[in-house]
């Protein structure tokens, strides 16, 4: 299960910075960003130091950690959504993602002019939103006129169908964000086919200098201001700087220079972490001789779906889980200790799978 996040934004606010910070791809940035022609394509490994904590009771050939595939799409401004130009391209790339990582300029500096000619974060967040809230608000226009006619020939779904989907024009219409309107869940459905933008879950990544990375400054705190009581993921990362970190190849080095400026990790990591759990994702983890893997699932999957993201075969063939919780398995120091313990659990199909559980599935094809 492949968590894919776009990172948007306004032109010259640093995306493809936190961008080359966090993926295994490198793009080259500058004071024209607002000319790029492309969405950056990246992969990143999800930080997670239970993985090794297992690998010191369990000998094994290679360590694997999930993904987080990183989309930097380049900087949206007013006007993207009219006509079939670069903007509107854009736009149907934030439709892919599952999360959005909203980066908003926090720094000043004469040799990277704001595009708008000020550094005014909450201004850019009202500007973004409006492009997104733009193409919502057609495509919820677009549904609607298909409904009509099935309306016309007296389909009562389609008439609610109308009702709802009107809901969610006038509060677009009041420059409202989709997900923010209260609507019963058997409703949803009329709208889960627009992946409607302004719907996405959205975490906001406040890129500030280096001085500002611990504290930050009156601009991160016009954020917090106006982000209050939406309940949004707000993350202080200072990217330059960040970015000159992870070019570092020893980590030796790369902790030192945490160090030096008063960071315990680098923020990018606190990012992908909160990336994981904006879409409420966890990790489960399979432990041998060949490898120690982590394996992403949504909150609530059952044993039997776990066993579908290993393998459609093992889901297909589902005998049971052999369970270890990583606390125990730790604590024990082995497979044999547990099971002597009490502590490996034998369950069924049906067993709701919790973060950091040690699955062995049994299963016969």
């Amino acid at each position: 299960m492949a968590l894919h996040c776009g990172i948007i934004g306004v032109a010259n606010v640093g995306k493809t910075t936190i961008f080359n910070c966090i993926s295994d791809t490198r793009v080259a940035t500058g004071a024209f960003g607002s000319g790029a022609s492309k969405t950056n394509l990246g992969v990143v490994k999800v930080p997670d130091q239970r993985l090794y904590e297992l690998e010191k009771f369990q000998v094994t050939n290679k360590i694997v950690h999930t993904t987080v595939e990183i989309a930097d799409i380049p900087g949206l401004a007013k006007g993207s959504t009219k006509g079939d130009g670069a903007g509107n391209k854009f736009l149907g790339d934030i439709r892919n993602a599952d999360a959005l990582i909203h980066v908003l300029r926090c720094f000043d500096s004469e040799l990277l002019p704001h595009i708008e000619g000020s550094v005014d974060p909450v201004r850019d967040i009202e500007t973004i939103n409006l492009e997104l809230q733009v193409k919502d608000h057609e495509s919820v226009e677009k549904k609607t006129d298909r409904l009509k006619r099935g309306a016309k020939a007296g389909d009562k779904d389609a008439m609610h169908g109308i009702e709802v989907l009107e809901r969610y024009k006038g509060h677009l219409e009041n420059f409202n964000i989709a997900r923010t309107l209260p609507v019963k869940d058997e409703d949803k459905k009329y709208v889960d086919d627009l992946f409607l933008l302004t719907m996405k879950p959205v975490m906001y990544v406040c890129n500030v200098d280096e001085n500002s990375a611990i504290n930050g400054n009156q601009y991160v705190e016009s954020v917090k201001e106006f982000l209050k009581g939406q309940n949004a993921e707000i993350l202080v990362i200072a990217g330059a700087i960040e970015a000159e970190i992870a070019e570092l190849e020893n980590e030796t080095d790369r902790r030192e220079f945490l160090n030096d400026i008063g960071l315990e990790e680098p923020g990018v990591d606190k990012l992908v972490r909160a990336a994981f759990k904006l879409l409420d994702l966890q990790t489960f983890f399979t432990v041998g001789p060949k490898e120690i893997r982590a394996w992403t699932i949504t909150r609530g999957m059952t044993a039997l779906q776990a066993a579908g993201v290993i393998h459609s075969d093992m889901e297909r063939g589902f005998i049971r889980a052999e369970v270890m919780k990583n606390r125990d398995f730790i604590t024990l120091g082995s497979e044999h200790a547990c099971r002597e313990a009490g502590k490996l659990f034998v369950e069924g199909k049906n067993y709701i799978v919790e973060d950091g559980d040690i699955l062995h599935i049994r299963f016969n094809v």
